[in-house]
């Protein structure tokens, strides 16, 4: 019994099956093996004879993984439920004993490395499927919820993207026992658990004939428009190598619609056969045209039949054409070149204008912006000693140390300069040119909301920038803008808090009440003191006397306040003795 003991927990329903067994250990009772003890013994030892065997998964059912990570060592195993979903077949276990360094780690970050270990060794099995995680804390929540991770965690959090991993929180036990058992016998390997890229080694990556085919072809887009001053057409040949051949064309007959985008298609198919283009994708959003040419749906007009079998024996000329239908967002330059055409009456006798049409990225008066003095831009010295070890030739040994100081920051990429930030970011370094550019598009561009200089300079963080003066450029230009200083609140706010006070002004509403009388009375009699306190700067004004009538509060009224303090607003009398 003791050994069954030991494997207790991993045989099923094992203390209700060895019930008569348990029942020979007690005080007092006779050691007599019967029926119901040979049947419980046979019922385990036919369990041992056929234990559980590892199944290979079944596709469409997501599996489950329960992982439990100790101090010095980790341990898995990959289930997955039947049919019925009430019973669960092992498909694979592992277990994992931490190195040195990986024993040093929190618990979480042991959580990640053995989670990302277990998805490097189980990668055919859960790159199929979707895996639910049972474990004790949640890595994933914290993985991939948090903006910003460095170091091994960015790592692991790349290896883990690739996999649908869903953490489910247990509500049995009897799932994870075996975990917890390989957890603690692990396998005495300690090699490191490198969390490393998969696929490293892979130099290049080469396209397949189906992507140079298509890098091969030439494009055509056309489109129509039709508008109260006529019909024009428009197309666009784009070369493999990228060059634009617009054409446009005016119809200066009555068509419809259709008709039109007709018109449109033979005209670039027509310059495609001029130019001896022998593969060609076509491009439209006409739905009708596209798919009556590819022979999808029927042509019932009458007009648009001579058309279509004019497409049709231009078609042979081609080895191989293409007709895709787009939406009118991806055929704008059509759309545009046909506009244009409608709109422009053409005169025969009278030569056509050459029009040239260029993009500007910025407002023209940026073409202004002062450069650096001397031309060179404000991280010239970190970039020539990063790429040559070279220093500035008038730099004390001073300036050569904090050079070296200062670029030990910076990643240099080909001819690009970045700066490493504390998050493990890279952030792109750009001169005074681009950085005025980028001043511009973040504060009032498309997007902008013409914030302060703080929050733009973390804008410009975010959006992957950084040059030395950044933050007292943004203050800069804020308090340059026009609009900031037209629109923007005026703050007028104290710089102490205000308390809200009932009397606003001072010595203009008094209280007035008498204390008295008082026993034993003064040497000189009195026996009642009259107060009066102001209610704004709390001022008291007081005088005692020996009655309190009528004539001593006119007196008293008259003499303390209005003699001192003018005629008050308010007087509030508090029980006055008659």
């Amino acid at each position: 019994m003791g050994r069954l003991n030991y494997i207790a927990r991993f045989i099923f329903q094992l203390t209700a099956t060895s019930e008569p067994i348990f029942k020979l250990l007690r005080k007092n009772q006779a050691v007599k093996w019967n029926e119901d003890c040979q049947i419980a013994f046979d019922k385990i030892k036919q369990y041992l004879r056929e234990p559980p065997i590892l199944r290979p998964p079944v596709l469409g059912r997501p599996l489950i993984l329960y992982l439990t990570v100790l101090d010095g060592s980790m341990g898995c195993v990959l289930r997955q439920q039947d049919e019925m979903g009430k019973k669960e077949h092992a498909i694979y276990y592992l277990s994992k004993k931490f190195t040195d360094c990986e024993q040093r780690y929190s618990a979480l970050e042991k959580t990640y490395c053995a989670l990302a270990w277990t998805t490097n060794c189980l990668r055919q099995y859960m790159l199929s499927h979707t895996t639910w995680l049972i474990s004790k804390m949640d890595p994933i929540k914290y993985i991939f919820e948090k903006p910003a991770v460095m170091g091994r965690i960015a790592r692991w959090q790349m290896l883990l993207s690739e996999f649908d991993i869903l953490y489910v929180t247990q509500k049995v036990i009897k799932g994870s026992v075996l975990a917890e058992f390989l957890a603690h016998q692990p396998v005495n390997d300690y090699q490191p658990m490198q969390p490393e890229f998969s696929d490293e080694d892979i130099m290049a990556l080469f396209a397949t004939k189906e992507d140079e085919d298509n890098e091969r072809k030439w494009v055509l887009f056309f489109d129509r428009a039709s508008n109260a001053l006529g019909h024009g057409i428009g197309a666009v040949l784009i070369s493999p190598e990228k060059q634009y051949i617009p054409m446009i064309a005016r119809l200066c007959f009555e068509c419809t619609n259709n008709i039109a985008e007709y018109e449109a298609c033979v005209m670039g198919i027509r310059a495609a056969i001029e130019m001896k283009i022998e593969r060609l994708n076509v491009y439209g959003d006409s739905a009708l045209v596209i798919h009556q040419v590819k022979g999808e749906w029927e042509t019932r007009d009458h007009k648009l039949i001579p058309y279509k079998a004019y497409i049709k024996g231009l078609i042979e000329h081609f080895e191989q054409i293409e007709f895709h239908h787009i939406s009118r967002d991806d055929n704008q330059l059509a759309d545009a070149l046909a506009a244009f055409s409608s709109m422009f009456e053409v005169s025969q006798e009278e030569d056509l204008p050459l029009i040239k049409m260029q993009s500007y990225e910025s407002p023209l008066y940026c073409n202004f912006i002062e450069e650096e003095v001397d031309g060179k831009p404000w991280y010239f010295d970190i970039k020539r000693y990063l790429q040559n070890c070279e220093y500035p030739d008038s730099a004390s040994k001073n300036d050569k140390r904090m050079l070296r100081r200062l670029a030990s920051g910076f990643l240099l990429d080909s001819d690009v300069l970045y700066k490493q930030n504390h998050d493990m970011m890279l952030l792109r370094c750009v001169g005074a040119r681009e950085a005025e550019l980028i001043l511009q598009e973040i504060h009032e561009g498309t997007f902008g909301t013409h914030m302060n200089g703080h929050s733009m300079a973390r804008k410009i963080l975010r959006a992957g920038y950084f040059w030395m003066t950044m933050e007292n450029d943004c203050c800069k230009h804020v308090r340059k803008c026009q609009k900031c200083q037209i629109y923007a609140d005026n703050i007028k706010v104290s710089p102490t808090a205000l308390n809200v006070l009932s009397a606003p002004w001072p010595f203009s509403m008094w209280g007035i009440d008498v204390i008295g009388a008082i026993e034993p009375k003064a040497s000189n009699g009195h026996r009642f003191i009259l107060v009066a306190i102001d209610y704004f700067t709390k001022w008291v004004e007081a005088a005692s006397y020996s009655n309190v009538t009528r004539k001593v509060v006119t007196k008293f009224i008259r003499k303390e306040w209005i003699c001192r303090y003018e005629i008050p607003e308010r007087i509030t009398l508090i029980m006055l003795p008659t």
